[in-house]
């Protein structure tokens, strides 16, 4: 069995840090963009789809308008996906980070994923 690999895409975000942060580490604010529905309960999130498909993720850290990290539940130890907001001290310009693993084969496919949900929340946001 092949080993998942780390990859990291870059997205601009026309947002303030603290706007964006509340839509990476509420649930209200995630199940705006990121799920269905979503409920948390002892740092572990349940991601619901509109398929009735349901995950658990268990916040590993966050600091507060910087990063929330999560590891699914049912996923291989060591691997994790992040939310982290950088911002540009020169031109103030927010960009969100991600952080994610996937098999070598489902690359491609998970990072059309994170680009279809990443449109979803600037359209949520307005940027």
């Amino acid at each position: 069995m092949s080993e998942k690999v780390k990859f990291t895409l870059e997205y601009e975000i026309k947002s303030s840090s603290k706007i964006l942060y509340n839509f990476i580490s509420e649930p209200n604010g995630l199940s705006e963009w990121f799920a269905d529905d979503v409920k948390v309960r002892d740092q572990i999130f349940t991601f619901v789809w509109d398929d009735g498909e349901e995950q658990r993720a268990k916040m590993l850290s966050f600091k507060e308008n910087k990063f929330v990290k999560f590891h699914w539940v049912d996923d291989e130890p060591y691997t994790y996906f992040e939310l982290e907001i950088v911002r540009d001290e020169l031109t103030n310009d927010v960009a969100l980070v991600v952080t994610d693993f996937a098999l070598p084969e489902n690359l491609k496919d998970r990072q059309m994923i994170w680009n279809i949900q990443i449109e979803t929340l600037l359209n949520v946001i307005g940027a």
